[in-house]
């Protein structure tokens, strides 16, 4: 098994303690070094699951404190099925621009090495780790904002993005497919977090969503188009078949 796909498995093991009571909701996982030893895997592996876990709302990474178990384990979303990605990304787009140019002030070194590093992981082949390093990405500048309330609307916005399907697929048409630009936008986030450029952060944040939106746009209507061809070709097939006859 690679180390790509074996985080998979790491995280697996986790949901399972946790599911037997072993790690018990609000307690501290053990650290890094002792899970990696448990399970005989590097301690990057045991990171990319904990990334993994994390965006699954399954644990809660606190930078300088530890891992955590959630203390409320995710539940199936149940009055945020009427909302569009549209919608979504505009709502993220106008928080999450905001939050960027407030971190941009208070950010830390080891957080900008965090998101360092989760660029990295962004560019990967692997489209599960991708996505949860996205997640990690947008959280840990949440946080870097010293903002409780703003660590809970985005987390809560980044819940829907990650539960609701219509929602889901949506992102997963963009985001996985273009993974060049989705580096390279978070790269420019992280220039600007760098530099401590309030405007600069804002501005690069709203440039990554107002792509995704321009994206989520041109797949809705090749989709449309595809749909209205497939109804075209289905009515030339029955009228050929009727002048068969």
């Amino acid at each position: 098994m690679t180390e790509k796909r074996l985080y998979h498995e790491i995280a697996d093991k986790i949901i399972n303690l946790i599911q037997e009571g072993v790690f018990l909701p609000g307690a501290r996982l053990p650290s890094e070094r002792e899970l990696s030893e448990r399970f005989s895997v590097s301690r990057v592996t045991v990171r990319e699951a904990e990334i993994a876990l994390q965006a699954k709302g399954l644990i809660e990474i606190r930078t300088g404190s530890g891992v955590y178990v959630s203390k409320k384990q995710p539940s199936e979303p149940s009055d945020t099925q009427h909302i569009s990605a549209f919608e979504l990304t505009e709502a993220r787009s106008m928080v999450e621009s905001e939050a960027a140019a407030l971190a941009a002030q208070n950010i830390s070194q080891r957080d900008l090495q965090k998101l360092d590093e989760l660029i990295n992981d962004m560019g990967s082949d692997d489209a599960a780790l991708a996505t949860a390093a996205d997640n990690e990405f947008h959280i840990t500048i949440a946080e870097a904002t010293g903002n409780s309330a703003i660590v809970y609307t985005i987390k809560s916005l980044w819940k829907m993005r990650s539960e609701v399907s219509q929602i889901k697929t949506a992102y997963e048409s963009v985001c996985e497919i273009d993974a060049t630009s989705r580096v390279k936008e978070h790269r420019e986030i992280y220039d600007a977090l760098k530099s401590r450029n309030p405007m600069a952060a804002r501005q690069a944040m709203r440039g990554h969503f107002r792509r995704l939106i321009e994206a989520m746009l041109d797949v809705s209507e090749k989709q449309a188009l595809e749909k209205v061809h497939e109804q075209a070709n289905a009515s030339r097939e029955r009228f050929l078949a009727i002048t068969r006859m």
